[in-house]
């Protein structure tokens, strides 16, 4: 006969055992719900990662095909960039965007990324940008001799006296900007990204309004000539006058404008541009000689795209008498490094964009200008005032650009 003990004992592990099958079973259950919870959440965590990544792509193949439309002239925006259910490479996300607007040159961009059931949607808005964005921009250095003035103005808006005046180089080198005594900068200055303003700036004594490292590095587009009659010849014209209007717009070898006559008895000739717009490519070197000047007159407008050097002898100079910085402008087409030495013996009122040339500017009187350059060297003192108005861009002006001005998801 077996021991009642042993039998209670046998009897007893039999709970036991189910008590440990239960528990195993509650976390092998528990593992699994955790398991199957992790793999759902790691799926809609990837699943909204592709969604925004296909949605960031599409904001940026939107901002590309609107930078494409710009190359084609004239601009129309009667049909902006539509994209619906494109895929995104190497996975199964889709995106969808539409291009809306275009009220004072901006332009709102929807983007919609999908993945799955996960679904993200960005929009930015992207503005026309210019090249004349700074008074005075350069890639190097920029010199200002002693009693030198930069201040704003805006010939659209004579009563507008707050304009933001910018110089500024993207270079972050020792002593780029050099502000001689007596140099007055009613505006910021500004120098390359991660520069140090106290280390590129060397001031001498001048004043001017914030110092501080860019936080967006300005492009410099390049400036290709418009397909214009060949005219085979330059214009030449010595102590005497010559007129041209927009039938002279075309494509010359070089450009002379010469004094005739002895240094006591001396002939000045002068290029007058009349009658609307005139553009001209000149291939070679730009010559205003002694006494020598060109003028542009209120019914006119000038626009030269230079390959070459441009000279300005003693006492010459462009007299713009449209009082209005649009309507004179000039740039830099050549191969770098291109020499251009500027003179005003009166006011000047002008755009130049020469990225690939080192400038000198010589004035007499006011210059109401924007000036873009490789290296810039300002060296008579007088006045700068940078014109607001060219900032008034269209679609259609020269290197134009879109850029993304806000971004939010």
């Amino acid at each position: 006969m077996k021991n009642p003990l042993q039998l209670k004992r046998a009897g007893a592990a039999l709970p036991l055992v189910l008590l440990a099958v239960v528990i195993l079973l509650a976390m092998g259950v528990g593992l699994l719900n955790l398991g199957l919870n992790s793999r759902i959440f790691a799926i809609r965590t990837s699943s909204g990662i592709a969604a925004r990544c296909a949605a960031d792509a599409g904001l940026t193949k939107a901002v590309f095909e609107m930078k494409e439309k710009l190359k084609v002239m004239p601009w129309d925006e009667s049909t902006l960039p539509v994209a619906t259910g494109e895929s995104l490479p190497n996975c199964d996300a889709t995106f969808s965007y539409t291009v809306t607007g275009g009220d004072d040159g901006v332009y709102a961009i929807e983007s919609i990324g999908k993945s799955g059931r996960a679904e993200k949607t960005v929009h930015a808005t992207v503005e026309l940008r210019g090249l004349f964005e700074y008074a005075v921009l350069s890639q190097g250095s920029i010199i200002l001799k002693s009693d030198t003035l930069i201040d704003g103005y805006n010939s659209l808006d004579p009563d507008d006296t707050d304009v933001e005046v910018r110089i500024g180089t993207t270079s972050i080198l020792p002593d780029q900007i050099i502000i001689s005594n007596g140099v007055t900068i009613d505006g910021e200055v500004l120098v390359g990204i991660d520069g140090d303003p106290d280390t590129v700036i060397k001031d001498l004594g001048g004043t001017t309004g914030d110092r501080y490292a860019m936080i967006e590095e300005p492009t410099f587009p390049e400036i290709t000539p418009p397909i214009l009659p060949d005219m085979g010849t330059d214009i030449y014209v010595k102590g005497n006058i010559l007129n041209i209007n927009p039938a002279s717009s075309g494509k010359y070898t070089a450009v002379n404008v010469l004094r005739a006559g002895s240094m006591k008895h001396p002939r000045p000739a002068t290029l007058i541009v009349s009658g609307g717009d005139v553009v001209l490519h000149v291939t070679g070197d730009i010559l205003v000689g002694q006494l020598c000047e060109i003028q542009v007159k209120n019914n006119a407008s000038f626009t030269i795209y230079s390959d070459g050097d441009i000279t300005f002898g003693e006492s010459s100079g462009v007299d713009n008498q449209t009082g209005t910085a649009g309507s004179f402008k000039l740039y830099s087409t050549g191969v770098p490094v291109q020499d251009w030495d500027i003179r005003a013996k009166s006011d000047i009122f002008g755009a130049i964009y020469a990225p690939n040339a080192d400038i000198i500017v010589y004035a007499e009187g006011d210059i109401g200008a924007s000036i873009v350059a490789n290296n810039l060297e300002f060296k008579a003192g007088g006045n700068f005032y940078y014109d607001e108005a060219l900032r008034e861009i269209s679609a259609n002006d020269e290197g134009v650009r879109f850029v993304v001005k806000h971004w939010s998801e």
